[in-house]
């Protein structure tokens, strides 16, 4: 702690007392000196020394419009002159009315209901269970069992975990969970000593799948175009849209997680637009109040809530609900944050954005530790390997990925990285400027530091 203001130390004292943070292994937290954020301006962070970082996941990829945005400011302060919060079960709220006709004129076409929860894993939790009591509702009871892609992600509630497919995250709690049937991913740029599953592939397995387990099946879910948190896995084109053939042809439901690919990350507003994709579920969350307050929607089909409907002794109702449902003031920076999307049309400025980004990672494609780069809209991942030609990991010394993140924060970048893949996710609404300067912090990272970091320099 030398060198550091007084706020500073006693910040970090009293954080390293109380606080135990996510997907964090506390024991180097604790023996580390972490950056403490104060204020945010636009696209920067400030922390407590006053030093200012570029935010370069988006605040864990929910920051859409920036920091301090004075639209999504006002639009909260003024509900809260009206109301902060009142349940939805039972009544309704105007800011949760006005928010649902939003979203299902901007959906893809056939999703006509929004059932409001506040994370994403709540979304998806909700998605399951809709999708699991909806077939129960209609006498086909045997349908219970879900099918995944590996390396999958949906959360960290049970039921998300659950139809999740990440061993490192979800192994651990394998007793707690239901039965999911998994598909290879069709990712051809995976270095993790796996082979590598083209589209083509991966849809024989699921329709094998669906044909060895007919009549068994509620729902197929799948993160659309890219599978975040497995690295920023980018599925071949097409690969939805054959998803999306499959479920129809076997009758089955198809859940969209666009929690992460929602809201203009990938180009579209959502992921599934790329494909003309029409899901029965779609789950939203992260960036749907810009990046301000906790809110999620599952949005659905008529026919999947006309199943919900009946006298109240046959017991189709679906109880499930959160104390916060429909938050008003959640509401209230959500609407602001889809009326700037028009106001500053965000999403005719992203293709700009998109090639700027994409220069930019083909010229670190040739880098020699750079093991493949990809990237779907806005979202992006820049994989390090420790041999380029064999793709062999750097799995002898741990840490990599997150000490070239470290080496970016005197520069002014703050980036997380995924294991070794270093994510870049700047907000939709990020200027050009701003833009080019957190891709030179990453380029000159990369060429400058990666070879100290690695030991090979």
């Amino acid at each position: 702690m030398a060198g550091m203001n007084e706020r500073t130390r006693k910040a970090l004292e009293t954080d390293k007392r109380y606080l135990w943070h996510p997907f964090t292994q506390m024991a180097d937290w604790l023996a580390g000196d972490p950056v403490i954020i104060e204020r945010g301006e636009g696209f920067m962070l400030i922390d407590t020394e006053g030093r200012r970082y570029i935010d370069g996941v988006s605040s864990l990829w929910c920051n859409i419009h920036g920091h301090g945005v004075p639209q999504i400011n006002q639009a909260i302060r003024d509900q809260l002159d009206r109301i902060a919060h009142s349940t939805l079960l039972g009544l309704g709220q105007t800011r949760s009315i006005e928010l649902a006709e939003k979203l299902i004129r901007i959906a893809p076409e056939g999703l006509e209901k929004v059932f409001y929860s506040d994370s994403g894993a709540t979304a998806v939790e909700i998605a399951v269970k809709m999708a699991y009591q909806y077939w129960q509702n209609r006498g086909h009871e045997t349908r219970t069992k879900f099918i995944a892609l590996r390396e999958a992600y949906h959360g960290d509630t049970v039921g998300s975990v659950s139809v999740g497919g990440m061993d490192l995250f979800h192994g651990i709690f394998r007793p707690l969970l239901f039965e999911t049937y998994y598909v290879p991913s069709p990712h051809p740029y995976r270095f993790d000593g796996t082979p590598a599953q083209c589209a083509e592939c991966s849809l024989e397995n699921l329709e094998n799948l669906l044909k060895k387990q007919e009549g068994q099946i509620a729902a197929v879910i799948v993160e659309p175009r890219v599978q975040g948190a497995a690295g920023i896995l980018v599925h071949p084109a097409g690969f939805l849209k054959g998803v999306e053939r499959l479920a129809r042809k076997y009758n089955v439901l198809l859940i969209a997680d666009e929690v992460a690919t929602g809201f203009g990350r990938t180009g579209r507003m959502f992921a599934c637009e790329h494909e003309d994709v029409r899901p029965d579920l779609m789950c939203l969350a992260k960036g749907i109040t810009g990046g301000y307050l906790p809110l999620a929607a599952t949005l659905t089909t008529q026919a999947v809530f006309d199943a919900f409907l009946g006298q109240a002794e046959e017991y189709k109702t679906f109880y499930h609900g959160h104390t916060y449902t429909g938050n008003a003031l959640g509401c209230a920076a959500a609407l602001a944050c889809l009326e700037l999307f028009e106001t500053n049309s965000i999403l005719a400025s992203l293709p700009e954005k998109i090639a700027l980004l994409e220069q930019c990672l083909a010229e670190l494609k040739d880098l020699p530790y750079v093991g493949d780069v990809r990237n779907c809209g806005l979202m992006a991942g820049i994989e390090l390997v420790r041999n380029k030609k064999t793709k062999e990991p750097f799995v002898y010394k741990k840490g990599v990925g997150a000490r070239v993140c470290a080496a970016m924060r005197p520069r002014g970048a703050l980036l997380r990285p995924l294991s070794d893949v270093i994510v870049l996710m700047p907000a939709p609404a990020m200027d050009i400027k701003t833009l080019q300067i957190l891709l030179d912090i990453v380029q000159e990272t990369l060429r400058y530091d990666l070879p100290i970091i690695t030991g090979e320099q």
